[in-house]
């Protein structure tokens, strides 16, 4: 399983509203961010008789994404969209009243209407809106914040000003010193080449707030220089499962437990490109060459299924975890940056 940058856990619904318009030009589902909130959206398509819902695209503020890109003849269409947890505060959220199941981290799932349950792996309820295109094979729905933003190019500054202040940075004050120093230092401090676009910057700056904020669950965030393949064990009953593999690219994090930590020690196993071991140790649990759930740590060779050694992590106490990787192991945790002296003067 691949994730890209974030899947956030919900948080409470925003008094946002949803704003929708034809598009008649193009034939596809197009999803714009005109709030100052990098956020990631759901979308459910439904037929008379299976519902298909996919998450999460991210949509960073003053920007438009395409979840789909085909004319849109399913019988309905929901939606759901939530702020990333990089964000101090309440959470926001973009949803109505239609309950479908979803999960925390990235997903695709089919299912057979009528739902009754869930399906499992850490699917739960949430809360999705209708999207009323009115017949039409194209639409495009526009997330919006206050009437303080009225554009998409107004939402971008914003976005970028919000992500700066959960970092430490002080620039809403009068005047744009402030601003200007934040982004210059923090291009400095995360090595940022200087025609890094607004994109690589939102990349960067979510990344950081996300190491800082240690989300509910266990992220792993890439500080190395390659791709990493990760792999994770975890207490059930009397037995350990292991779970991977999740790809995490350089400079990106992944949330592979969505759920609350409840666990005393999480087990974690990393490598690289060329499959050598990143982060290994002493506990000996199975692993498989593609996407795997194993729940028995015992008789692997005869299974077809690897041994390897994974890590042991202490996450005794806390509901949620970060662990950095580079390329000679676990990180020590990334502090949140302070820059009250940024302030204009």
């Amino acid at each position: 399983m691949r994730l890209h940058r974030f899947s956030m856990i919900a948080g409470l619904l925003a008094t946002a509203a949803a704003v929708a318009q034809p598009q008649p030009a193009l034939a596809d589902l197009k999803l714009c961010n005109q709030t100052s909130y990098v956020i990631y959206t759901a979308i459910g398509a439904a037929t008379k008789t299976e519902l298909d819902v996919r998450g999460w695209t991210r949509v960073e503020p003053g920007d438009c994404a395409t979840p789909i890109s085909d004319a849109l003849k399913a019988t309905a269409y929901f939606m759901y969209a939530r702020a990333s947890q990089g964000y101090s505060g309440i959470q926001r959220a973009w949803g109505g009243g239609v309950q479908i199941c979803a999960r925390d981290t990235n997903f695709s799932v089919r299912m057979k209407l009528p739902v009754k349950a869930c399906p499992g792996g850490e699917f739960y309820k949430m809360p999705f809106a209708v999207i009323d295109r009115h017949s039409r094979s194209s639409w495009t729905t526009t997330f919006t914040e206050s009437d303080d933003i009225k554009s998409l190019k107004e939402a971008k500054r914003a976005g970028i000003n919000r992500l700066l202040e959960s970092l430490g940075y002080h620039v809403n004050v009068p005047g744009e010193r402030a601003r200007d120093l934040a982004i210059e230092d923090f291009h400095k401090r995360l090595k940022l080449p200087a025609d890094a676009s607004d994109s690589d910057l939102f990349d960067a700056m979510e990344t950081q707030a996300l190491k800082g904020a240690a989300p509910s669950g266990y992220t792993i965030c890439n500080d190395s220089n390659e791709m990493l393949w990760a792999a994770v064990g975890l207490p059930k009953g009397r037995n350990l499962v292991s779970r991977g593999w999740w790809q995490i690219e350089t400079g990106a994090c992944s949330r592979v437990l969505g759920e609350p930590l409840k666990a005393d020690h999480v087990y974690l196993f990393v490598q690289g490109k060329s499959k050598v071991p990143i982060v290994s140790g002493p506990a000996k649990l199975c692993t498989a060459r593609n996407e795997f759930e194993i729940s028995e740590k015992d008789r692997c060779s005869g299974r077809g299924l690897s041994k390897v050694g994974f890590a042991q992590t202490d996450t005794k106490g806390r509901s949620g975890y970060v662990v950095n990787v580079g390329e000679t192991g676990i990180l020590p945790p990334v502090p949140q940056a302070t820059h009250a002296g940024l302030a204009a003067k």
